[in-house]
């Protein structure tokens, strides 16, 4: 595994100034033994924002689906058999384009899971008799229809 490193603000600084003494992005990339993108993408960051800081390294970048939550949620709750492309038509309209797959990974991520059976439907929750024991009540309540998993649309 390779671990990168962002070149100093210091050799940034020596790369700018060499450019806008007249010199080309090529030629401050041999003088300064860095690659011509670095100095090209350098160029063209300074030139639009001014600044010279590098940008962040890894981290989560976060969803665009992450503000449309509830309305996942609620649809899943409402129509339980809805399919993904039928959600991502539904995002569609809205103004969001994402694909089927990208909403199965966001479900998953928020903890959510679809099991299907052989015939390619989802499963039922089986029926429990009465008088079933009282700490299944809890976990029942706990995987009602509309219940929210601990951590979903943080």
């Amino acid at each position: 595994m390779v671990v990168t490193k962002s070149y100093s603000l210091d050799l940034r600084k020596r790369v700018v100034r060499f450019v806008e003494a007249g010199h080309s992005c090529h030629a401050a990339a041999r003088h300064f033994e860095v690659s011509v993108a670095f100095a090209v993408r350098l160029m063209a960051t300074f030139r639009a924002t001014g600044s010279l800081a590098p940008k962040p390294e890894g981290g989560w970048r976060y969803s665009k689906l992450d503000p449309h939550c509830d309305f996942l949620v609620r649809r899943v709750a409402e129509k339980a058999d809805i399919t993904m492309p039928q959600l991502a038509a539904e995002l569609a309209a809205l103004g969001t384009r994402v694909t089927p797959a990208a909403i199965s990974r966001w479900f998953i991520r928020q903890g959510y899971r679809f099991k299907k059976n052989a015939a390619g439907q989802r499963t039922k929750t089986p029926r429990r008799a009465p008088g079933a024991r009282a700490l299944d009540g809890q976990a029942a309540a706990a995987h009602a229809p509309g219940a929210t998993p601990a951590g979903v649309c943080r």
